[in-house]
């Protein structure tokens, strides 16, 4: 159930970001270092999205651990480096945070200085 809950989620931030205009690149990319739910080609940019949901966005935000997002760093290190301008490419690692009541908020550049 919690399997099927997270991919409904992720396609939620996905239709968030199709709406914006943006491309979704990938999802749930796997890399030798770990997954990323969603890459998206943002205007000038390669956007990271990491998905979390639960009852509330607190809840959610509690999910991410110290752990989680150091094998998101690396996973991100690994994409960036099938790019054309490989380390040079310009990059945003959002957080996407989803309640139970389908509402969404969006961390923009949330783990940047993680």
């Amino acid at each position: 159930m919690a399997h099927a809950r997270g991919q409904a989620a992720e396609a939620q931030v996905a239709r968030v970001y199709t709406d914006q205009g943006l491309d979704i690149l990938c999802m749930r990319w796997r890399g030798k270092a770990g997954e990323i739910d969603l890459i998206v080609q943002g205007k000038d940019e390669i956007i990271c999205v990491e998905v979390k949901s639960s009852k509330t966005h607190a809840q959610a935000a509690e999910k991410l651990s110290y752990r989680q997002i150091s094998r998101l760093m690396l996973a991100a290190e690994e994409f960036i480096g099938t790019q054309p301008l490989g380390s040079l490419t310009p990059t945003r690692m959002d957080v996407a945070l989803v309640d139970d009541h389908g509402r969404i908020d969006i961390l923009e550049n949330a783990l940047m200085g993680a």
